[in-house]
């Protein structure tokens, strides 16, 4: 190495804790394995050039016991290794060793100096509140579905949503641009339905199309979302990209609110002994995407979260990251209405509650059905 070419970093580093399934007697030799895997990638008895050994190769700087055959490891990595890209941070931290059995991801710290490169939510929860215009109590949700319905259905259903104080109307997330409802047709059918109930109850309702795409699709599906009228952005980074989702997060010209939908994230963090634990997957790397509010499946509906696990993602919702804006936790999944005080107890006033077929399930007047969801939790 020629003297121009010198190694010499900060010295600063980011942290991760990873939760480590092994014997006592393999638990440093898997700490350190993390360490190298998730920079270097390359033989450590081979690198003869101390200035890698030293400032690249990340340091295990805490490893203890936290059960059975189980550990935890504090890591540093040094900020240069992550680049300028959400991409690259995301590899550093899970990258190749997500591939190795028993290690999980359970958290991150991010030094300033890294975490100022990341705009992350727009919004956020104090700025969704504001533009909704509702400050003391829970949001609501709600989804216009099922798959199949036209987009004049579709739109006549936003309008019922909204009259009934809905305050964030999502497209079903299998909503796309299938043939029997496209996705230009549905967005400007639905975008006018929600105004014209805002009109007439003088609420500020928002209709948050499905805008997931094929990679050279997302932006002008975005931008024709815009167009029309909508409030906001339903996305799912499992299915096209944390970064694709920054992306639309930082377009000055868009800046609109996002909600970020789980989908075929699932298999992240399901198993308690691999993957990404429920804070970092719907927490910390959507607030670093730019996403005000996140989806999930709460404790007691149809899915298998647990109450420790919701706390966790609430955790990641809301913990300090520098300046990042705290989101929204959005907590779904075949919730109902008889659940809701027990709801609001658990995740407080500052949620947004999500309720689908339920609303659709307490007899025929979906608008009254509606209102009662909002009196539940005014």
């Amino acid at each position: 190495m020629t003297r121009d070419q010198i190694l010499s970093l900060s010295g600063e580093r980011f942290t991760a804790v990873y939760r480590i399934v092994c014997k006592p007697a393999e638990a440093e030799a898997r700490a350190r394995d993390i360490c190298v895997e998730q920079t270097i990638e390359f033989p450590e008895a081979l690198v003869t050039d101390a200035s890698i050994r030293d400032q690249v190769i990340g340091r295990v700087l805490s490893l203890q016991a936290v059960g059975e055959d189980r550990f935890e490891a504090l890591i540093g990595y040094p900020v240069e290794a992550a680049g300028r890209e959400l991409t690259q941070l995301i590899n550093v931290l899970f990258g190749n060793i997500s591939i190795k059995p028993g290690v999980r991801l359970i958290g991150f710290e991010l030094p300033e100096s890294l975490a100022r490169q990341y705009r992350g939510p727009r919004f956020g929860q104090s700025g969704l509140r504001a533009l909704v215009d509702v400050h003391d109590r829970p949001l609501l949700c709600t989804a216009i579905k099922p798959m199949g319905l036209s987009p004049v259905a579709l739109a006549d259903l936003a309008y019922r949503l909204a009259l009934g104080g809905i305050h964030l109307i999502k497209d079903d997330h299998g909503l796309s641009d299938q043939t029997f409802c496209r996705y230009e047709e549905r967005v400007r059918r639905c975008a006018e339905a929600v105004e014209r109930a805002n009109r007439e109850t003088g609420q500020r309702c928002l209709y948050l199309p499905n805008v997931t795409a094929p990679a050279g699709e997302i932006a002008s599906r975005a931008r024709l979302a815009k167009d029309a009228g909508a409030g906001g952005l339903l996305f799912c980074p499992g299915l096209a990209g944390f970064d694709a989702m920054r992306a639309l997060a930082d377009d000055d010209e868009l800046a609109l609110p996002i909600l970020s939908h789980p989908a075929f994230q699932g298999t992240f963090c399901v198993h308690p002994d691999a993957g990404l634990s429920h804070g970092v997957l719907y927490g910390q790397l959507n607030r670093l995407a730019g996403a005000d509010a996140t989806i999930f499946p709460s404790w007691g509906g149809r899915f298998a979260f647990t109450q420790a696990e919701c706390r966790d993602l609430v955790a990641g919702a809301t913990r300090p990251m520098g300046e990042l804006r705290t989101i929204f936790p959005v907590p779904g999944g075949g919730m109902r209405l008889d659940r809701v005080a027990e709801l609001r107890d658990f995740y407080g006033r500052d949620c947004i509650l999500l309720i689908g077929g339920d609303l659709h399930a307490q007899g025929t007047d979906l608008v009254e059905n509606c209102r009662r969801f909002a009196e539940l939790t005014a």
